[in-house]
């Protein structure tokens, strides 16, 4: 009869070893990210722009988020605003990579005012002619804040590239 600890040593090892093998052998499925501007039960929608595949970088990477000061937001609601997340989506699916590099990078993020949703476009447009990853948020006017008005938008990539777009705003200080 084998003894407890020595069947202990083999069942472990080999149970963990064969666990690993069927994961790693385990394809994840591929299913590709879609948008839709309106999913029911979304409290706010999302608009996206730039391409974000094309981009390379191996210096930092950073995310700013233009918020716009003419709504007068309070505090909470720019914190729900969920511009960073849809960035991260963005990236995830159409440029892993820049993402990955983001990450290793510590996901530096800046906040920025803006004045008006004008400014908000020519911020978009800029980014996006740079094939900057761009997520707009238009919230759904449950709370403060008209529905369908863009409230925030997120700008990503190289920080060169956002710096380049973002450079003349004023960081968010409250």
């Amino acid at each position: 009869m084998i003894p407890l600890f020595v069947a202990y040593i083999v069942v472990v090892p080999g149970s963990l070893l064969l666990g690993y093998c069927v994961g790693a052998a385990a394809k994840p499925s591929k299913v590709p990210y879609k948008h839709s501007a309106t999913v029911e039960g979304d409290s706010d929608s999302e608009s996206e722009g730039g391409d974000v595949a094309a981009l390379t970088t191996l210096g930092e990477c950073k995310l700013v988020l233009a918020v716009r000061t003419d709504l007068g937001m309070t505090t909470g609601k720019i914190a729900a605003q969920h511009a960073t997340l849809a960035c991260y989506k963005s990236l995830l699916s159409k440029n892993p990579a820049l993402l990955r590099r983001w990450a290793r990078t510590g996901y530096l993020k800046a906040v920025v005012r803006c004045s008006g949703e004008d400014e908000l476009l020519v911020l978009q447009a800029q980014a996006q002619s740079l094939s900057l990853c761009t997520r707009s948020i238009q919230d759904a006017g449950r709370t403060q804040i008209a529905a369908g008005s863009t409230t925030v938008l997120g700008i990503a990539g190289p920080c060169a590239l956002v710096e380049q777009v973002t450079e003349e705003l004023i960081a968010w200080d409250e």
